[in-house]
């Protein structure tokens, strides 16, 4: 494998199913995923900006809805893959973001839901039983759709 990130959804997705695939080849233990800190900063920077002039506006600004709520306690949104399963930590809101999404993924399933007391959020993990590229489809969908990732999000193979 000799590139680690990816900024548009067909180059994520490539990104995805070269790492998986890695992944199977060297027969590592898993392989994480991980959104790119500034995405997220970026975006709670417009989210400020929106909040400030909103009594001006009189509509509300589209993408305000979908920037994302980043809980400090559980970080910049990541995820792993190992052994047909897909391990995601997230908040009661995403969720359920995770739950309409698996509407549009029948093959994708919620296997294990954890709540620890002594950690923060919920960990989800999601049987994938699926090709690299479907199962990339899905990465990308979830860090789009639960992590509200923008469509130029960078995303980095950070373990693998």
């Amino acid at each position: 494998m000799t590139r680690f990130d990816a900024t548009t959804p067909k180059a994520r997705q490539e990104l995805y199913g070269d790492a998986i695939t890695a992944h199977r080849t060297r027969g590592s233990g898993f392989v994480t995923f991980e959104a790119d800190p500034d995405v997220f900063e970026s975006t709670s920077d417009a989210e400020s900006e929106f909040q400030s002039d909103r009594d001006t506006k009189s509509e509300r600004d589209p993408d305000a809805s979908t920037a994302p709520d980043l809980d400090p306690a559980l970080g910049i949104p990541w995820l792993q893959f190992s052994d047909g399963t897909i391990n995601i930590d997230c908040t009661d809101d995403e969720l359920d973001r995770l739950k309409g999404l698996l509407d549009e993924f029948p093959v994708f399933k919620i296997d294990d839901l954890t709540r620890s007391e002594d950690a923060a959020g919920i960990n989800v993990r999601v049987s994938a039983k699926a090709d690299p590229n479907r199962i990339a489809q899905f990465i990308d969908a979830v860090f789009q759709t639960v992590y509200h990732l923008p469509s130029d999000g960078r995303v980095w193979v950070v373990d693998l």
